[in-house]
C-alpha cells in the first residue's frame, strides 16, 4: 500500500490530501501493468476508472472525422492521472490511451467505491473534486491554445 501512496502524492489530482486520506484512497487500489503499446481502453468505451501512471507513459489518441485511427494528441508521464471524467459522469470515453514506449504500470482507482469515499469523508470529497476541476480547467486551457495557434498561426491550405 506504501507504493500506492507515494505515487498518489505525485499526482496533482490528491494534492494536498493529508496522510490518512491517501492511505484512505490507496485501500481502493490496485496495479495493472501493460506492455509496451497495449491499449488501456479504446475511445467510445465506457468509463468507471481513474488512472494515475506509476511508471512509463502514457499516449492519448483520437480518431479523426476523416477515418484517420489512432492520431496521438497527448502523452502523459509518471504522477499524471486520466480518465478522470469518468468521475463526473459514466459517458464514453471521448479518446483511447495506451502504453507508451515502454512497458507500463498503472494505479487504477474505481469510480464507485471513490465517489463512495468521497460522500464518507466530505472534506476528501472537496479536496478531490476541486483538484478535479483544476485538473480539467489546465487540459481544456490547454487545449484552447493549441487551437488557436492552428486557427491564427497555420499556414492557409491551398
Amino acid at each position: 500500500m506504501s507504493s500506492f501512496i507515494s505515487v498518489l502524492k505525485q499526482s496533482d489530482i490528491f494534492y494536498q490530501f493529508t496522510p490518512t486520506q491517501l492511505e484512505l484512497v490507496a485501500n481502493l487500489c490496485r496495479d495493472v501493468v501493460f506492455a509496451k503499446g497495449e491499449t488501456v481502453f479504446e475511445e467510445n468505451s465506457g468509463s468507471k476508472e481513474l488512472y494515475v501512471i506509476a511508471n512509463g507513459d502514457v499516449q492519448i489518441l483520437i480518431n479523426s472525422s476523416t477515418g484517420k485511427k489512432g492520431t496521438v494528441v497527448a502523452i502523459l508521464q509518471r504522477g499524471q492521472s486520466f480518465g478522470e471524467v469518468a468521475l463526473v459522469d459514466e459517458g464514453l470515453r471521448s479518446a483511447s490511451a495506451r502504453a507508451g514506449e515502454k512497458d507500463t504500470r498503472l494505479v487504477v482507482i474505481p469510480r464507485d467505491r471513490l465517489l463512495m469515499l468521497c460522500e464518507t469523508y466530505p472534506q476528501l470529497g472537496y479536496r478531490l473534486m476541486y483538484n478535479l476541476s483544476a485538473d480539467l480547467a489546465m487540459k481544456i486551457r490547454n487545449t484552447d491554445l493549441r487551437i488557436r495557434d492552428q486557427v491564427l498561426y497555420s499556414p492557409p491550405k491551398k
